[in-house]
């Protein structure tokens, strides 16, 4: 069922049934939860922590001249989820992501979020599948071939904790608070608090989403100074 998938990816799995828990949306694990199907979230979770290591580390030792600040923004580029919806749409990835009915025909299967989304999971599945050493393979031919610039694609999350981070022991922590909408069209949204205090408000059809939208709230709300730059 996945081996065209796999010759794309240019990898093989040993366990099969990885490959399918990085494939499979919630919408259809919540379909078929008595037949024992997983949603991929958990995979998504941590392949976001090796894409974002990867990623790191290579902008770190190719770029020894540029600061911290721009190593940022770079790394936000190469991450986000434009980029990794190329990437899903290069592997053609939509075509074996399990959707639930509402997903499927509200077209989720081209959907920049979902894929972008998919793409983590599976990067995770190789690396539980093969070692650290399969996933860094697929970015570095199918994400750190494209020399990153910095663009409009910001990465509130971090540029909040940057700012924040000026005085030492802060505290940051960012919570669902509402979910809303079917499956095919969900709306999230996040408070983020700085040491137990609401300081932002944010929506998106992402959580990923919400949680930058707050992050932006609170950067317009306690440092409006930074507004712009």
């Amino acid at each position: 069922m996945y081996s065209a998938f796999e010759k794309r990816l240019g990898y093989n799995f040993r366990d099969k049934s990885l490959l399918q828990n990085a494939l499979t949306h919630s919408s259809y694990a919540n379909e078929h939860r008595r037949e024992g199907a997983s949603s991929n979230e958990r995979l998504e979770f941590l392949g976001d922590a090796i894409l974002g290591m990867v990623v790191a580390e290579y902008l770190y030792q190719t770029h020894p001249d540029k600061p911290e600040g721009v190593l940022t923004k770079l790394r936000a580029e190469l991450v986000c989820e434009k980029s990794l919806a190329e990437v899903a749409n290069r592997l053609r990835l939509g075509e074996v992501l399990l959707l639930g009915h509402g997903e499927s025909h509200g077209g989720g299967s081209h959907r920049p979020s979902m894929l972008a989304d998919a793409v983590e999971a599976v990067l995770a599945a190789t690396y539980l599948d093969g070692g650290m050493e399969v996933p860094r393979d697929i970015i570095t031919r199918l994400i750190l071939q494209k020399e990153p610039t910095i663009s409009g694609n910001e990465d509130h999350k971090t540029r909040f904790q940057e700012l924040v981070q000026r005085t030492p022991d802060q505290s940051i922590a960012y919570t669902l608070t509402g979910e809303t909408g079917p499956d095919h069209d969900k709306r999230f949204t996040v408070e983020v608090c700085l040491n137990g205090e609401v300081v932002g408000t944010g929506e998106g059809s992402s959580k990923k989403r919400a949680e930058q939208a707050a992050a932006k709230s609170a950067i317009d709300r306690l440092f409006p100074e930074e507004q712009g730059t």
